[in-house]
């Protein structure tokens, strides 16, 4: 709960600032607007065989797209958006390839002002899914010291889903904030992880066993926030935060995820990510992910 009211105090600090910033743009131009940027990034290592230091040569690639398609129509506001994540990498005598990054977000609201004339404050409607593209696996040691994996997920195994009604604030495209008191979500698996023998009831995801879904209903906040720090310099926040009234609603699932840019040219770049997930349905504990590189872009 203090790491929650951290997160919300956070937020609240960035609406703050966010008047200070410079790079204010309107929001208000009717139609559709669509922007997009793709990014490689690349890590690599490598030690000869007389390095008395010790290390491990490995070459890690990732990819990600973000593509954004906003209308806007006299007091309607309708923001979509789709990103997506992968990475490899591969290290020197290792059996397997491992995965990086893994994730296929879509989100989409729509909203129709409070008051006209007023663009920041709306009644809205939103959508969230999220899954991943490939197979993920849980790695261990057998009795002969050699490396085996076993299959932990899979595309929509776990996918979810969200949706609700709620209230959309918004400030100079920098800064928006979705509460959604009434939230439906629905967590999709395959069921050959709960129909597996022993299995613990609610162990995969908070899936019954033999089932392949779960629906919850609760409360949802939806906040991203992107600051200027400097010349060349940006940093991307996103935020979700989901509470579930019918089962432990003071469990509050998080996802914190930033993106931290430094431009060389319109072609270079070198990017920092972070993301930090607790979902106890999952694991319970925090996950936590960090990402840096070199990066080549192309802007849509």
């Amino acid at each position: 709960m203090r790491i929650l009211m951290c997160l919300l105090l956070f937020l609240t600090s960035m609406v703050k600032l966010q008047a200070q910033d410079a790079g204010d743009e309107d929001v208000n131009q009717n139609g559709w607007k669509n922007t997009g940027k793709l990014q490689f990034l690349f890590n690599q290592s490598a030690f000869n065989a007389d390095w008395t230091g010790g290390g491990t040569s490995s070459i890690a690639g990732s990819f990600a797209a973000d593509l954004d398609f906003n209308y806007t129509e006299d007091r309607i506001a309708w923001e979509n958006s789709i990103s997506a994540e992968y990475g490899l990498t591969i290290q020197e005598n290792e059996k397997f390839t491992r995965k990086t990054n893994d994730r296929i977000e879509l989100n989409s609201v729509i909203g129709y002002e409070v008051n006209e004339n007023d663009d920041t404050a709306y009644y809205s409607f939103f959508i969230n899914a999220m899954t991943q593209a490939t197979k993920g696996y849980v790695y261990a040691t057998n009795e002969d010291g050699e490396i085996t994996r076993t299959e932990r997920t899979n595309m929509f195994s776990p996918g979810y889903f969200q949706a609700g009604p709620g209230f959309l604030y918004k400030k100079n495209k920098m800064l928006t904030l979705n509460i959604a008191p009434s939230t439906a979500r629905l967590i999709m698996v395959d069921d050959m992880f709960t129909s597996a023998e022993n299995y613990e009831d609610g162990s995969y995801f908070g899936v019954a066993a033999g089932e392949s879904r779960r629906y919850e209903l609760g409360a949802s906040i939806n906040a991203v926030y992107k600051l200027k720090i400097m010349d060349n310099i940006t940093m991307d926040n996103k935020l979700l935060i989901y509470s579930n009234y019918l089962d432990k609603p003071g469990n509050v699932d998080i996802n914190y995820a930033t993106n931290i840019n430094m431009k060389v040219n319109d072609y270079i770049s070198a990017k920092l990510i972070f993301q930090a997930i607790y979902d106890d349905n999952a694991v319970g504990a925090f996950q936590i992910r960090e990402v840096s590189g070199l990066g080549l872009n192309y802007t849509l």
